[in-house]
């Protein structure tokens, strides 16, 4: 009997996708009896984050940061929001200006402009890391379309955004066009796993055997990628909308791959990397509650 399955990405198809969309084109979901659907945020244009579809109901899993399962397990109304894998082992992702913007420091970005995807905490890390390198935090926050921010950067409608340096960095590599890079951990700021699969974690306690196959599907998909870039290229192709078929796919993929732990380990959170993240959120005073790991991460299917 088929279980239907869907899982709302965080952007539209690309490399960060690649292990569902390989375990869908080579039936390793099929295998498991999972009807995986996935559900693209062009479709309504980001109206819903993936963590929201998994609150109302509408998707099984979602793909988010870290920060997101702070975030609703600390609203008003909480909502219990668990991460189950790490798509990858360490950040790909990174603070960019274009390298002919003069702005080679992030202590430079005072009084320029940063496009936001008004995430709940990224503004405030953002301007925690301009002043870590002995700035100001003075910087102008817009919020564009979430799905069109790349481009405000490109057109000069921005300074500054936070992109994933093995897909918006691989396309400007493509373009030959040069960016600069402020990575997190580069200013004592111990960011942790993006993207993470989230779950609620109510329906996994009612529900583990779904979600067990689903991530046995999922790693099975990754590590094929790893193990052959070329056909995951060919297979992400199929997928990637229209305006992103100018990146180097095969050379996004092995960058995204080198990120990823081996057969063992894919998709293993480490506990003391999560609540550094943690603590350094309730220290700069960003969340009052002081959460830990294990409240809102679990190995638990990846034994």
């Amino acid at each position: 009997m088929k279980r239907k399955f869907h899982l709302a990405l965080d952007w539209t198809p690309n490399v960060n996708h690649i292990g569902f969309l390989v375990g869908l084109e080579k039936g390793f979901y099929k295998e498991l009896a999972i009807q995986l659907e996935i559900i693209d945020p062009e479709d309504d244009n980001y109206k819903e984050t993936p963590a929201k579809k998994v609150e109302l109901g509408k998707a099984d899993a979602a793909l988010c940061p870290t920060e997101s399962l702070i975030s609703y397990r600390s609203k008003k109304k909480p909502f219990p929001l668990k991460a189950i894998a790490a798509i990858y082992s360490s950040d790909v992702s990174a603070i960019c200006t274009l390298g002919n913007s003069n702005i080679n420091f992030p202590k430079e970005l005072d009084g320029m402009t940063y496009a936001s995807y008004q995430a709940r905490y990224e503004d405030h890390i953002v301007k925690q890391m301009i002043k870590n390198d002995g700035g100001n935090g003075d910087i102008q926050i817009t919020y564009p379309d979430k799905l069109g921010i790349w481009n405000t950067l490109l057109q000069g409608k921005a300074d500054a955004t936070w992109i994933f340096t093995n897909w918006e960095g691989v396309q400007a590599k493509s373009k030959k066009l040069k960016l600069n890079y402020f990575k997190m951990s580069n200013y004592d700021i111990p960011y942790s796993y993006s993207p993470i699969i989230a779950i609620d974690e109510d329906a996994f306690s009612l529900n583990k055997s779904v979600f067990g196959d689903f991530i046995k599907a999922t790693k099975k998909g990754f590590l094929q990628t790893k193990k052959d870039p070329t056909d995951a290229a060919r297979i992400l192709e199929k997928y990637v909308p229209a305006y992103d078929k100018d990146i180097d796919l095969e050379s996004a993929i092995r960058f995204s791959v080198d990120h990823m732990e081996d057969t063992k380990d894919w998709g293993k959170m480490r506990i003391d990397q999560v609540n550094a993240f943690l603590e350094w959120i309730h220290e700069n005073g960003l969340e009052q509650k002081r959460f830990t790991a294990d409240e809102i991460v679990t190995n638990e299917l990846l034994t």
